[in-house]
């Protein structure tokens, strides 16, 4: 079951024309060096176990101290945060009397900070307590969530996972230095970025679409396919690399003002419970997600269609009808998963079928509540969402 926190009303129909972008971005290789600018007096640290080993903990603390800032270290962040390792580190956070905090590593790390946020703010709202809102700096080690730019954590509960969805909990700086990516496994480089291009196709035919989040869209797109497979062939490629962090973070931008679809509403059930990697569950639906939302088995003549058929043209792919753009951008999709390794089908995960088809009504319930699907430019019912899962095994 996916459950939401929320302090943020949405409508079938938007009312008034948004695009926020809160966070404050600096980029390039060596861009961690802006933590030396930091003003503040104590930063509460949160990372996980392989920015330890790794030595950019100690880099980001160091660069700190050069600002006069002391640091408290809570480093127990594991994949897939839930709520007890959120529980003690906002005890950790509260002992700590920090006016920054930093989180640095992968979107796991990041949500863990922002969940942290969350719960300090409100915990000093009930109590009556008024306390100054902490500098919030975000510092990815991978390319894939764009978490260092959103609104949006996902944490792990008893009763699957909870996204918080708040503006206060979006951090003030991002920091992408691209050398904090280069020890990113292959295979986690494929996962992470095909997320990047989930992002950016949903975002762009989302219902929320905008002038600007298309514009944040198309790049991502772009960047996703000129350089994904080289980072994917050699990590050490530091142009590559600045490439699709940048593409991560406009990809982030994007859908975090103009939401998501039913894509990210599959791909959540089906890694939840089956324990899929985000990105890989993503992929896996992204072909037949692209079919369904361009209606492909009919007269492929709506919005969705023409949005695929874009992106096509922008690829410099045969676009001169939707159905015609839609299917050339679904074969590039495809090329694109099998020369980053990314299995094509479910079932290729050793996932049985009869373990599958006992999932299915659970998972097609929780997709259909999911958040991300009013925004998605196909309104599905729950058979439909049943018949993509199929589909895909």
């Amino acid at each position: 079951m996916i459950a939401f926190i929320t302090d943020i009303v949405w409508e079938e129909t938007a009312i008034e024309n948004r695009f926020t972008l809160k966070s404050k971005v600096y980029f390039g290789s060596q861009s961690l060096q802006y933590l030396k600018q930091t003003v503040g007096s104590r930063a509460f640290i949160v990372t996980d176990s392989t920015m330890d080993k790794l030595g950019y903990l100690k880099l980001t603390a160091d660069h700190l101290l050069e600002a006069g800032i002391d640091s408290i270290v809570f480093s127990d962040v594991r994949p897939d945060p839930d709520v007890s390792i959120v529980t003690d580190g906002l005890s950790r956070y509260l002992e700590s009397g920090a006016d920054v905090i930093v989180a640095i590593g992968g979107g796991s790390a990041i949500d863990t900070a922002k969940a942290i946020l969350y719960f300090a703010e409100h915990l000093g709202d009930k109590s009556g307590t008024v306390t100054k809102r902490p500098l919030f700096i975000a510092i990815p080690s991978t390319s894939g969530t764009g978490s260092e730019v959103t609104n949006f954590s996902v944490i792990t509960s008893a009763d699957g996972k909870v996204c918080i969805v708040d503006e206060t909990i979006s951090p003030d700086i991002a920091i992408l230095d691209s050398t904090c990516i280069q020890h990113v496994p292959q295979r986690v480089i494929a996962d992470t970025g095909i997320d990047v291009l989930v992002h950016a196709v949903e975002a762009y035919v989302s219902e929320n679409a905008t002038d600007f989040t298309d514009a944040l869209a198309e790049k991502a797109v772009r960047l996703i396919f000129e350089y994904l497979e080289a980072l994917y062939k050699d990590a050490a490629d530091p142009y590559a690399r600045d490439r699709v962090q940048n593409a991560s973070c406009m990809a982030g931008m994007a859908f975090s003002n103009a939401n998501l679809g039913i894509n990210h509403s599959l791909a959540h059930a089906l890694g939840g419970t089956f324990h899929i990697p985000h990105g890989r569950a993503n992929a896996m639906m992204l072909n037949a997600v692209m079919e369904y939302n361009a209606e492909l088995s009919g007269r492929a003549s709506c919005r969705a269609a023409e949005r695929y058929a874009r992106l096509a043209a922008l690829l410099q792919l045969p676009a001169r009808t939707g159905r015609e753009g839609t299917v050339s951008f679904i074969d590039a999709v495809a090329r694109l998963k099998r020369n980053l390794g990314i299995e094509d089908r479910i079932g290729l995960l050793k996932i049985s079928q009869a373990d599958f088809e006992a999932a299915l009504d659970y998972m097609a319930d929780a997709a259909l509540q999911d958040r991300c699907t009013p925004t998605n430019p196909r309104e599905p019912s729950r058979e439909d969402l049943i018949g993509i899962y199929r589909k895909c095994y």
